[in-house]
């Protein structure tokens, strides 16, 4: 069983962000593995705490036969982060899905790659019984440590019991869990199992509401337990939309980390403003007005747009940018200026042209 190890674990539990790294393809929708180091290197150097690859921002079709490209997209960035020789821990964290023998499978080749860390998504197993589900979990948990995941059903996921999540944070080796429910009363049943739960000091709770990015970062939620009150806050992110910006979603982190320390009227007047800009630039990343068929594409064209990415195509030819939401990617660009970090892309890119 692999553990994390402690400089890293430190990271995860005083709080990071994690980017869901997109894949990069030319115009034959071939693999560009340039590119691919590229857009890697974007993510160490704007200071994200790690990256997550192979989850669904990287396209779930790369399991498949005819791609075949899992792990090289998770050799890749392995690669990359060594290569980087950083002097700060970084978390290097593989996207797990599918049935148990699969999952295993997947958590095997990620410690075989230097993975840190596992995302299990739970998507695509509806006919599972949560029961078969907590054993899948406790199957990972065995050889990585899992960065459990609550997806939201809109894009796959399922909703699950509080009975299931007081038994999820219970798994040894559970070390995190990703909330992206987008639905407040599905989040408050996992916040409240890990403050009802003897390992709550051991689970790192993060975002993945891209609804409700900053408002999670700044809540504290407080439970009565046994006559004792217990609190759980989020600790950082792992999003999609982080995949974006990502300079930025640093300073954001830092920005909520600041305000906790010494919070003001005016600090929580200025977060609530990024709260609502932050949502409505994700309105349009994910294409919401289209029930997130664009969400992909959404984030290829921002990295497009900045020079990160040569263009939005996806394994899948169907999946592009629905129409109106180029115009709502430009407008949410230009309405909010201090929540893009075009001019770090171009000094990043400048700097990675002289040294590669």
């Amino acid at each position: 069983m692999k553990r994390l190890a402690i400089e890293k674990r430190e990271l995860l539990f005083n709080g990071t962000v994690f980017p869901a790294h997109p894949l990069c393809l030319d115009q034959n929708r071939n693999f560009d593995e340039d590119n691919q180091r590229l857009l890697t290197n974007y993510y160490i150097q704007s200071g994200a705490g790690g990256v997550a690859v192979g989850v669904h921002s990287t396209q779930f079709e790369i399991r498949l036969p005819e791609y075949n490209l899992y792990e090289k997209v998770l050799r890749i960035s392995a690669e990359e982060v060594d290569k980087a020789n950083l002097e700060r821990p970084f978390i290097k964290i593989a996207g797990i899905c599918g049935p148990v023998e699969q999952a295993i499978k997947e958590a095997e080749l990620a410690v075989a790659l230097g993975y840190d860390m596992g995302l299990l998504s739970m998507g695509g197993l509806h006919s599972l019984t949560e029961q078969q589900i907590l054993e899948r979990t406790q199957a990972v948990a065995n050889i990585i440590p899992v960065f459990g995941f609550y997806l939201q059903p809109s894009v796959g996921g399922r909703i699950f019991s509080y009975d299931f999540w007081s038994k999820f944070v219970n798994i040894d080796n559970v070390e995190a869990i990703k909330c992206a429910s987008f639905n407040r009363y599905q989040t408050l049943d996992v916040v409240r199992a890990i403050a009802h739960s003897p390992r709550k000091d051991n689970i790192a709770l993060y975002t993945g509401n891209d609804d409700n990015i900053v408002a999670d970062l700044i809540s504290i939620y407080r439970f009565n337990v046994n006559g004792k009150e217990e609190e759980v806050q989020f600790r950082g992110g792992l999003l999609g939309h982080w995949a974006v910006w990502t300079s930025k979603a640093v300073e954001l982190l830092d920005c909520i980390k600041d305000f906790k320390l010494n919070p003001t009227i005016e600090g929580w007047k200025h977060l609530q403003v990024l709260n609502n800009q932050t949502t409505d630039v994700n309105a349009a990343l994910f294409d919401v007005a289209n029930d997130f068929h664009g969400c992909i594409p959404g984030i290829h064209e921002i990295l497009v747009r900045q020079g990160l990415m040569k263009g939005i195509w996806c394994l899948n030819p169907d999946e592009v940018l629905s129409e109106g939401q180029a115009d709502e990617l430009t407008r949410v660009h230009a309405d909010y200026p201090a929540l893009n970090d075009d001019a770090f892309v171009k000094e990043f890119l400048n700097n990675y042209t002289v040294n590669n």
